[in-house]
């Protein structure tokens, strides 16, 4: 009846909520308040759930677990996101191009690396510009060397998810 009742009411869009508490967590997105920062990295987050989501990057909780692989993840929609690799649905469709993706922001990751020619992250070691923040990332590690992925069964470090899984498939066996 709250949200017929316009009680909790976004003044700014007029969306309604359920609750006071997500009306408040809807105002952040339009003032950009993020009062909740992860201790690790600082990284701020408008939603308490959101930082706890993240604090398990650095914990490697992966609570999250595919019932058809095994694979583990740290988020919900992650593994949500995964599930539609093993049916093959790709109901996203670049607009741009023949390419299909199976969540929305796949599809979006494609169209700002892929078609955008707007590049705006730009490698100290190289000067190569990056269109996002993560293929800086992973163009970084063909300087540093940094291998961020590593076995749960045995020391070996990858640079590369891929080659953890081929790995995986290798060594241990493990079809993830």
């Amino acid at each position: 009846m709250n949200i017929h009742t316009s009680r909790y009411k976004c003044s700014e869009c007029g969306k309604c909520y359920r609750d006071k508490v997500k009306l408040v967590e809807h105002r952040r997105r339009h003032s950009g308040e993020k009062p909740f920062e992860c201790s690790v990295c600082g990284k701020r987050f408008r939603r308490a759930g959101a930082l706890t989501s993240h604090s398990r990057i650095h914990s490697g909780e992966k609570p999250h677990k595919c019932h058809l692989c095994n694979m583990a993840f740290n988020q919900s929609s992650n593994l949500t996101s995964h599930l539609k690799t093993h049916t093959g649905d790709k109901p996203y469709k670049c607009s741009l191009c023949v390419t299909s993706f199976s969540t929305k922001s796949q599809m979006r990751i494609h169209e700002r690396r892929i078609h955008s020619i707007v590049r705006l992250h730009l490698c100290t070691y190289c000067g190569n510009q990056c269109v996002t923040v993560t293929d800086l990332k992973r163009h970084v590690r063909v300087h540093t060397r940094a291998k961020p992925y590593s076995c749960g069964h045995c020391s070996e470090e990858f640079v590369w998810h891929t080659q953890l899984k081929r790995h995986l498939l290798k060594s241990h066996n493990e079809g993830t």
